[in-house]
């Protein structure tokens, strides 16, 4: 399979969330968008395929998926992963999001603590909250470029508010780390200790640059998978976003009727057809056009790499072993946040994710999105060059 990806593909005017609500948004027209976690790639040809050929059937009734569904997912799971997975764990939902907000509700109830490691994927924040929980933080440690984990304080903080539940990120969205063995033990043995339930959001986990492993938290010890609620789905590594269609793995017959019970109660069944048909086809045919991609982005890597080095030396990258976002360091600027924000959308027309999105600890950072054309990112670039030489 050959893949151009560095076409450009137009995605204005299609209802883009990425491309098409900057003035909604409150940002200038014409901005170049590198934020939302989703690709300016077109997806696996096969899936485009299927798609195609269920639309032109033209009935669109309630869908369910048969054995060959979970086949595929078995042997994706344990070919990349090492992880034998069986079929009564399975529950599909819309996306990760509405998953764990569903394991909040299930495991948890208003008042009691859960625990985060900002900075963070901001909807983790967002769900404790909304639904009335008291939110937890055990910030990670930024150290001589790198995040690590404060072990001490993460088990303080658990014992001090007596949490129910913890909210993994791994890979690590948006400081770009992939957890070691040795990091997750620690942090599952702790949890095993005070009787804390694992969500463990591993969306990203298709997405590791060279010298790292992803490992699969729960597959790691049989009492962390008698307590965790793993989060994966297909739409970060294929761009299916906009077809809603998670798997969520709970090997706890218990935790997984609970958790389905709490799904019964927010009035959802079956998933998107599209949806379905979408997440088969992406396991099963997308293998070598996700390996094109890997190594497109670790291009895209390499050459954001090179020119902040070369031309914007004060800027520095948090370097990624995982995902396709990445986390830059302002703060050598010496701007306030208001000040960083004007810098970003209005001198170099760029709308990036403010690292104070992902909690306070994100101040002076930025998130950018290096899934797309090399052109795009190389626009972005000069554009930034241009705006931080325009202060200095």
């Amino acid at each position: 399979m050959t893949i151009n990806f560095n076409q450009i593909v137009d995605r204005t005017n299609t209802n883009s969330l990425k491309h098409d609500f900057a003035f909604e948004r409150g940002k200038p027209a014409g901005i170049l968008p590198l934020w939302v976690a989703d690709m300016d790639f077109p997806t696996v040809p096969a899936v485009t395929e299927v798609l195609i050929k269920a639309s032109n059937h033209g009935i669109f009734g309630y869908t369910e998926v048969k054995e060959e569904y979970f086949a595929v997912l078995h042997n994706w799971f344990l070919s990349h992963y090492n992880w034998n997975i069986e079929r009564k764990w399975l529950v599909k939902t819309p996306g990760i999001v509405y998953a764990i907000c569903m394991a909040i509700r299930a495991f948890t109830y208003k008042g009691d603590a859960v625990l985060i490691q900002r900075p963070v994927y901001y909807p983790f924040s967002e769900s404790i909250e909304s639904n009335e929980r008291l939110l937890i933080n055990n910030s990670l440690v930024y150290e001589d470029g790198k995040y690590h984990i404060d072990f001490v304080d993460f088990e303080e903080k658990i014992i001090e508010n007596h949490v129910k539940l913890f909210i993994l990120c791994s890979p690590h969205n948006p400081v770009g780390r992939v957890w070691t063995e040795e990091e997750l033990i620690i942090i599952g043995d702790i949890c095993v200790k005070h009787n804390v339930i694992i969500v463990a959001d591993e969306i990203h986990a298709d997405f590791i640059y060279p010298g790292h492993k992803h490992t699969v938290f729960a597959n790691l010890k049989p009492e962390y998978l008698e307590r965790t609620i793993t989060c994966t789905a297909p739409s970060k590594t294929f761009n299916l976003a906009g077809l809603q269609a998670s798997n969520i793995l709970i090997g706890n017959p218990k935790l997984k009727t609970a958790f389905k019970s709490e799904i019964v109660k927010s009035g959802y069944s079956q998933l998107n057809t599209m949806g379905l048909l979408a997440c088969q086809a992406a396991y099963e045919y997308g293998e070598e056009w996700l390996k094109d991609l890997k190594q497109y982005l670790f291009e895209n890597l390499n050459y954001l790499r090179g020119f902040l080095k070369e031309n914007l030396p004060e800027l520095k990258l948090i370097e990624p072993e995982g995902t396709y976002l990445v986390w830059i360091d302002f703060s050598e600027l010496k701007l306030n946040e208001k000040e960083l924000e004007d810098l970003i959308i209005n001198k170099a027309n760029l709308w990036l994710d403010a690292g104070t999105m992902f909690g306070p600890e994100g101040s002076g950072f930025q998130r950018i999105n290096i899934a797309c054309p090399r052109e795009t990112l190389v626009q972005a670039m000069e554009q930034l060059n241009n705006a931080v030489n325009s202060i200095n």
